[in-house]
C-alpha cells in the first residue's frame, strides 16, 4: 500500500503537548538528545484476502514520527505472541496446566469428563481482558481473563456451565527493545468470593489494581421459579464443578465487579464490590477523581449505570445511579441528554450480608403476569420480556444492589440499550467512549415496550459513542451529585456501515469501517482511541486506531477468521516503552454459516483447524514496535 505522509488517507495523530523525548529507543531518529515530536500517525493495513493471512493474527501497519528537526521516521508494527490459553504454562500446585484451565474452590484444576474414560483439563478458548500493572516491587505483572469455554471435549456447548478464571503473569521486559516475554503464569484464587462468573472486559484502576467483570448475570427470578430452566442448570453446573456441590448454587453470588490486588510478594487478593450493583458487567472504568465510574451493561434491554465511591481509591462503599436517556438527535448514530436517577447508597458488607441471609427474588418483589394496579411494567435483559413488579416493603437496598436494572427501570431509568460493551476515558478532553456493539432491538422505536426513550436508527454493526463529562450536576430529585465527572450528554462518534448482502469474503458490514465495536482503550500520548471488534459481520475482526483530532481511522491488526479481538489495553509508559495488548478468542467460530466465495471456504476451515484449532484455544499477545513515548506522560494511564 502506498504510504502517504500526513494526508487524508491515513491519520495524522498530533500529540496533545509539545513533548520532548531522548532519541534513544525506536525513536532514535534524531541526532539531538532532546528532539521534539511534532506528530505521530498510523499507516493502516488492508484487510486479509488470502487464506494464509485469514488464519493469522498479524499487522502490516506502520507508525510515522515527525521530529522538530524535520526528519520523519517510519516504524513497522509487529504482533508478538505471549502464549495460547491451551499452552501448559501455568504453575498450579507444583504442576504445569494450561493457562486457560479454571481451578475450583480448593485450587485444583477443573476436569472435563464429557468423554467417558478420557478426563482432560477444561481449557477456555476465550482469553479476554489484559491489565499491564505498573511495576510492583520491581516486577512486571499482567492480569488476564478467561471468559468462558465454547465447547467441551465431546463437542457440546460448555458456555456458562464451567467456572471462569483469571491468571497472573510475571513478565520479563527487555530494557533496550521493550520486548515482553512470559516468566511465570499462576491462576488467581477466587474461593473467597464464591468463584468467578463470565469475566469479560476489565480495566486498570488509577491505584494499580485490576478491575474485572462478571457479565450476563443469571436471572434470579427464573432460577427460583423454573427448576428446568437453562439458568438453573448453568448455576447448578457451575456450583457442582466449583464447590463440588450443586446445592451451593446461588445466582446472587454473581454479577459484580471483582478487584484484584497484586501484593509486593506476588500474591493476589480478591474482593467483589457488591456496592457497585449487580448487572451484566462488561467493564468498570474509573474517572480521574478515583471515585466515579461508568460501566458497560452487555445484553439486550440494558441500562447505563454510574457509581460514585465515598472515598478515592476505595470501592467498598458508594452511591449507584442509573441514566434516563432524553433523545436529541439521530445524526451519526444518535444523541441524547442524560438524567441520573439515584438508586441508593450502600457498602459491600451491607449487600453481602443480604446475599448471605439467603435472600431470594420472591423476597424482594411481588410479581404479576398481567398489568395490575400498584405494579410497574418493565422489560430488561435478564428476564427478556415484559414483567409486572411491585417492591416489597423494606427491600429498597436489596432491589437497588441485587436487581439493579429492574429497580432502575421501576424508578424511570432507561433499560433499552443494546450490547453496551467497552468503556474508556479521554482524560484531557473529559470524555468517555462507550461501545454500542449492535444498535438494534430496544434502541429502535418500539411502541409496544413499557418505555420507549430510545428511538434511534437500526445499525447492526454498531456505534461508538462519546460522553461529555461535567461538574455541578444534580440527580433527578434535584440533589447534587458529588462528582466532577458526570456524563451529561451522549453522542455518536463512529457509526458502522451495514451492507444489504454479504461480499465475497462473507462480510455483511463495510470492511473499511468498524463493525460491532467492543473493546476500547485510549492512549493519551497518541490522542488515539483503539477499538477492538466483536463482529459476526466481519469474517476477520480487526483492531482500529482512531485519531480523535483528525477523525481518521486506521486498521492496525487482524485476528483469525471467526475470532473476536479482545484484551485491548494501550500502555503509554511501561518503563519507557509503549504497548497495545490484544488477544483473540474462539478462532474459526461460525465460519460454516458464512457465504464465502473469494477463497475456498472448506480450505479456509481446514487451515484454521490445522494452524490453531476451532473453538479450542485463544491467544494472548501485543502489538510491538511503537515509538517509545515513555517520558511523554507523567499522568495515570489507562
Amino acid at each position: 500500500m502506498k504510504k502517504m505522509y500526513f494526508g487524508k488517507k491515513y491519520p495524522t495523530i498530533a500529540l496533545a503537548l509539545s513533548l520532548t523525548i531522548p532519541a534513544l529507543t525506536p525513536a532514535a531518529a534524531a541526532t539531538n538528545s532532546e528532539v521534539k515530536i511534532d506528530s505521530v500517525k498510523f499507516n493502516g493495513m488492508p484487510a486479509p484476502t488470502t487464506i494464509d493471512k485469514m488464519v493469522k493474527t498479524y499487522t502490516e501497519a506502520t507508525v510515522d514520527v515527525k521530529y522538530s528537526n524535520g526528519e520523519v521516521k517510519n516504524f513497522p508494527l509487529t504482533y508478538k505472541k505471549l502464549f495460547k490459553s491451551e499452552d501448559k504454562v501455568a504453575i498450579n500446585k507444583g504442576e504445569l496446566i494450561p493457562a486457560g484451565t479454571p481451578i475450583d474452590v480448593n485450587g485444583n484444576p477443573i476436569m472435563d469428563t464429557s468423554v467417558a474414560g478420557q478426563p482432560t483439563y477444561y481449557v477456555s478458548d476465550a482469553p479476554d481482558s489484559n491489565s499491564l500493572l505498573k511495576p510492583i516491587a520491581g516486577k512486571q505483572y499482567m492480569v488476564t481473563h478467561y471468559e468462558y469455554q465454547t465447547i467441551d471435549a465431546a463437542g457440546k456447548s460448555a458456555y456458562g456451565i464451567v467456572p471462569a478464571s483469571m491468571s497472573l503473569t510475571t513478565l520479563d521486559q527487555n530494557n533496550k527493545t521493550g520486548e515482553l516475554t512470559t516468566k511465570e503464569v499462576k491462576k488467581i484464587d477466587f474461593s473467597s468470593v464464591n468463584g468467578l462468573w463470565i469475566p469479560c472486559n476489565g480495566s486498570l484502576s488509577p491505584w494499580n489494581t485490576h478491575l474485572g467483570s462478571e457479565e450476563y448475570e443469571p436471572d434470579a427470578r427464573t432460577f427460583e421459579s423454573n427448576p428446568l430452566s437453562s439458568v438453573r442448570s448453568q448455576v447448578e453446573s457451575f456450583a457442582k464443578l466449583y464447590f463440588g456441590d450443586a446445592s451451593n448454587a446461588n445466582p446472587y453470588f454473581y454479577g459484580f465487579i471483582p478487584e484484584i490486588t497484586v501484593n509486593k510478594d506476588g500474591s493476589t487478593s480478591v474482593e467483589k464490590h457488591y456496592s457497585a450493583g449487580r448487572f451484566s458487567h462488561e467493564v468498570m472504568k474509573m474517572m480521574p477523581d478515583k471515585r466515579t465510574a461508568f460501566f458497560g451493561d452487555d445484553g439486550s434491554y440494558t441500562t447505563l449505570f454510574m457509581y460514585v465511591a465515598d472515598k478515592a481509591k476505595d470501592l467498598s462503599a458508594g452511591t449507584l445511579y442509573a441514566a434516563k436517556f432524553h433523545q436529541t438527535g439521530t445524526e451519526n448514530g444518535g444523541a441524547g441528554d442524560l438524567e441520573w436517577i439515584k438508586l441508593g447508597h450502600s457498602t459491600d458488607k451491607e449487600v453481602k450480608d443480604i446475599i448471605d441471609s439467603g435472600v431470594k427474588f420472591s423476597d424482594i418483589f411481588e410479581t404479576s403476569d398481567v398489568p395490575k394496579e400498584g405494579f410497574k411494567a418493565v422489560k430488561q435483559y435478564s428476564y427478556g420480556k415484559t414483567e409486572y413488579l411491585k417492591l416489597k416493603p423494606g427491600m429498597e437496598k436489596a432491589a437497588a444492589f441485587l436487581e439493579s436494572r429492574r429497580y432502575a427501570a421501576m424508578l424511570g431509568a432507561t433499560a433499552e440499550f443494546n450490547k453496551m460493551e467497552g468503556v474508556t476515558l479521554n482524560k484531557k478532553d473529559k470524555k468517555v467512549y462507550v461501545a454500542i456493539s449492535d444498535q438494534s432491538k430496544g434502541m429502535e422505536a418500539n411502541s409496544t415496550d413499557p418505555a420507549d426513550d430510545i428511538r434511534l436508527p437500526k445499525i447492526k454493526s454498531g456505534v461508538t459513542y462519546q460522553f461529555d463529562l461535567t461538574a455541578g450536576q444534580k440527580d433527578s430529585q434535584g440533589q447534587k451529585i458529588n462528582s466532577e465527572y458526570v456524563a451529561a450528554k451522549m453522542s455518536g462518534l463512529i457509526a458502522g456501515k451495514d451492507m444489504p448482502s454479504a461480499d465475497a469474503f462473507g462480510n455483511t458490514a463495510d470492511v473499511n469501517s468498524v463493525a460491532n465495536t467492543d473493546n476500547l482503550s485510549y492512549s493519551e500520548a497518541l490522542r488515539t482511541l483503539f477499538i477492538g471488534e466483536d463482529s459476526g459481520m466481519h469474517t476477520n475482526n480487526f483492531v482500529w486506531a482512531y485519531n480523535v483530532d483528525t477523525k481518521e481511522l486506521s486498521r492496525v491488526l487482524s485476528v483469525p477468521a471467526g475470532a473476536e479481538s479482545t484484551g485491548l489495553f494501550a500502555a503509554d509508559n511501561l518503563k519507557g516503552h509503549s504497548y497495545i495488548m490484544s488477544n483473540f478468542q474462539h478462532p474459526g467460530d461460525e465460519l460454516e454459516g458464512k457465504n464465502i466465495t473469494a477463497v475456498d471456504k472448506s480450505e479456509l476451515i481446514k487451515a484454521m483447524e490445522k494452524e490453531i484449532g476451532i473453538d479450542k484455544t485463544g491467544g494472548v499477545g501485543y502489538i510491538s514496535g511503537l515509538p517509545s513515548l515513555g517520558d511523554l506522560l507523567n499522568e495515570d494511564q489507562d
